[in-house]
């Protein structure tokens, strides 16, 4: 199934307490005013996932997922969401709202039950 922006949006918002905003004139994921993931562009996802996720991702999948430094800094995954399943995303996105979210809700997030359907 091919994945749009839109959908990649949806799967960002569904989490607790997210919010979008712009930033620098791109669309911005945040929890609590910690951003996870931007939207740069109507193909690609930013998504703040750690460095190990960020690698493993790039070389299991290059075409589809691409490392982006900032700087010298190894800052975040670039998915071209077409290339995406809706299943990658929703698991890039939600350990990118782990590692910004405050434990407290965090924890609210791990004790759900998965979702079963797409």
């Amino acid at each position: 199934m091919r994945t749009t922006v839109e959908r990649a949006r949806r799967l960002a918002l569904a989490l607790p307490q997210v919010t979008e905003q712009d930033h620098h004139g791109i669309a911005s994921f945040r929890v609590r005013g910690k951003i996870f993931a931007t939207m740069p562009d109507d193909e690609h996802l930013r998504v703040m996932v750690d460095e190990d996720e960020i690698r493993a991702a790039a070389s299991e999948n290059p075409a589809v997922f691409h490392e982006f430094y900032w700087g010298n800094r190894l800052a975040c995954l670039v998915v071209d969401v077409a290339g995406a399943s809706p299943t990658q995303l929703r698991e890039l996105l939600t350990e990118a709202w782990l590692r910004k979210a405050p434990e407290s809700l965090a924890k609210q997030l791990r004790d759900r039950p998965e979702p079963t359907s797409q």
